[in-house]
């Protein structure tokens, strides 16, 4: 199976020379896309940097997915990316490897170029601590930096990039492919953790926000026994999230959420969400959502009547997704 570095597009460099050889990469205007020539000023275009970090459960399918993701990312905001791409293993040489790479996007007009450059770093485990120091020299000093950790194997590994944490204005994650002590790690600044599976959810919970908005604090929390949200087993991740999303919002009113659980739908079936919450009494709510067909429901009763109500459903694509988390 290739490495995720030698799957990545780019033109590999020595590491001294990446700077350099980047200058050299837009004056040859290499990589350029629709005969674009970068100007001088082209390169303040370029508003912050993003480190993407692709652990070792990552393969090179995947990477060239992330890739994709960080690429169509930069057509509206552009940025210099720095992608790590560790190897396994703890003992061997320490020489680090890179690539770079570059593309600008015509806009409506051409003088509205969106740059994007990209480092690609590959390290043996033993030279961790050298990579963060190459890669601070590869990121604009200038520029806020989210570092996005990917698909990483090991929770405690990670807390070792002091510089990278440190330095992150958002650490970005994905819940559904991560450890799972991942978000409840005591990082250096818990605050600026991000969920990735959360920020796919924004829609669903903006629909859910929305219809429940309606009723009063009251009418929702009195008598209520039981939440529940049953779920499709390809979405565990999400109604993990979402469930902790409407615990949270209870609890915010007043409500307790000990009563909260999940619970796993047959696979097959074209229901992705089924929440519901249950009452001592005639009251209810259900809200159901399948994300095949992009349909949803409400059904609700809190004592003024039944409220029946059609709606869309969708998660935010991974390029959307990548912008909710970073700036949001």
């Amino acid at each position: 199976m290739p490495s995720i570095f030698n799957t990545l597009p780019g033109l590999e460099v020595p590491v001294g020379s990446i700077t350099s050889s980047l200058d050299e990469m837009w004056s040859a205007g290499t990589g350029l896309k629709d005969g674009a020539a970068l100007e001088a000023d082209d390169a303040k275009a370029i508003q912050v940097n993003v480190v993407l970090h692709l652990g070792l459960h990552t393969t090179p399918e995947d990477a060239l997915v992330q890739f994709q993701t960080v690429l169509e990312f930069s057509k509206r905001y552009p940025c210099r990316v720095v992608i790590l791409c560790p190897l396994e293993g703890d003992d061997g040489p320490t020489e680090l490897h890179a690539k770079i790479y570059g593309e600008c996007h015509l806009g409506k007009t051409k003088q509205d170029k969106r740059c994007v450059e990209f480092v690609i770093l590959s390290y043996p485990r033993p030279a961790w601590k050298h990579l963060e120091n190459q890669a601070s020299i590869c990121l604009s000093a200038d520029l806020p930096m989210y570092y996005w950790a990917h698909r990483f194997r090991s929770t405690q590994r990670l807390a070792e990039y002091h510089y990278l944490l440190g330095r992150a204005k958002r650490l970005l994650m994905d819940s559904a492919v991560v450890p799972e002590d991942a978000l409840t790690y005591p990082w250096p600044r818990p605050e600026t953790v991000r969920d990735l599976t959360c920020a796919r959810l924004l829609p669903a919970r903006q629909a859910l926000g929305q219809f429940l908005s309606r009723y009063s604090v009251i009418d929702l929390g009195d008598g209520l026994k039981e939440v529940v949200l049953a779920h499709d087993p390809a979405v565990t991740a999400e109604a993990r999230v979402l469930l902790g999303w409407v615990r949270d919002r209870l609890g915010q009113c007043g409500v307790p959420g000990d009563y909260c659980r999940l619970e796993a739908l047959p696979p097959g079936g074209t229901v992705s969400f089924d929440l519901r919450f249950k009452y001592a009494g005639p009251k209810n709510f259900r809200w159901t959502a399948e994300l095949a067909t992009g349909h949803a429901s409400f059904s609700a009763d809190f004592g003024s009547g039944r409220t029946d109500l059609a709606s869309s459903i969708s998660l935010l694509p991974p390029t959307t997704a990548l912008s909710e988390a970073m700036f949001f």
